[in-house]
């Protein structure tokens, strides 16, 4: 009887099949024996030394892929974010519906492309807080409270609500000199997908979810885009050019913020962060309305 001898084995047949081709390309007669709970690989005993000093070689050169660890995750209080949030929005409703100190605060705040243009600024923030009625109103601030607790957990509230009111401001820009001088909107829809692009960007380039297969590590894009699919695009009302620079502008944001240090950033950052966010669109509104 001949006397074989175990070179290799192992409970992966795939690692058992790649190690038999090894031997195979160097001539060693080798065979492959499975119990069906794991295989080894058998050899002449005269071939047995030659046939473990191959598979050394072979493992050397193929080292076992390691996962790239994942970055720890600190969660931060996104509760101050969204409340602001939605102070804000429905204050800007309720003033627009009385047409408070006597303007018209959806005709002087919503974006119009010619005005835009021609140096008004400050529409591509004031839109966002202006909506055309109550159930307008209602989806964006139940999406924007949903999508801000996630955005306000990972980056803090501070941060967060200030890269989402510059991401959905340079959204409305590109909307608006992609489109034809006479496009006119409002909402904060486009705020909402600029947060979910914001946590897509920030997820993806910060690598928080395992890298080691294409999957999960596309996974926010993927995800992101598969939202902005089902939830940003509707009837003939629908701005989906809004939508998608939102998305577009937020996921940029979310990758500048990984470049910035440690996220959530310390409390005074998020004070002063936040204060800046609220400053923005007072600003706005106050030169919408001196106007």
């Amino acid at each position: 009887m001949e006397d074989l001898r175990v070179v290799y084995e192992s409970r992966n047949r795939r690692q058992c099949s790649d190690r038999a081709l090894v031997l195979a390309s160097v001539q060693i007669p080798y065979d492959l024996v499975d119990d069906g709970q794991s295989c080894a690989i058998v050899v002449p005993a005269q071939f047995s030394p030659r046939a473990v000093e191959e598979l050394r070689l072979y493992e050397d050169e193929n080292p076992p892929a390691r996962p790239r660890p994942r970055r720890p995750v600190v969660y931060h209080d996104a509760l101050p974010g969204v409340i602001g949030y939605v102070v804000v929005v429905c204050a800007v409703a309720w003033m627009a519906g009385y047409s408070a100190f006597g303007h018209d605060w959806v005709n002087e705040g919503r974006v119009d492309g010619s005005l835009i243009r021609a140096g008004e600024w400050w529409r591509t923030i004031t839109a966002l807080t202006l909506h055309a009625d109550v159930r307008h109103l209602l989806g964006n601030l139940i999406f924007g409270a949903f999508f801000g607790v996630f955005a306000g957990r990972l980056l803090g509230s501070g941060v967060s609500w200030l890269a989402v009111v510059i991401a959905a401001a340079l959204g409305n820009t590109a909307n608006t000199l992609l489109l034809d001088s006479v496009h006119r909107s409002i909402g904060a829809s486009t705020a909402v997908f600029a947060t979910l692009g914001l946590l897509a960007g920030y997820v993806w380039r910060a690598r928080l979810m395992a890298q080691d297969r294409w999957p999960t590590r596309f996974g926010p894009i993927v995800g992101g885009i598969a939202l902005l699919m089902f939830t940003g695009t509707g009837d003939e009302n629908t701005d989906i050019g809004a939508h998608l620079m939102g998305f577009v502008c937020g996921f940029a944001t979310g990758m500048v913020l990984t470049l910035l240090g440690r996220m959530p950033a310390p409390m005074r950052v998020q004070i002063v962060a936040g204060g800046t966010a609220l400053g923005l669109v007072a600003v706005a509104w106050a030169a919408a309305l001196q106007g």
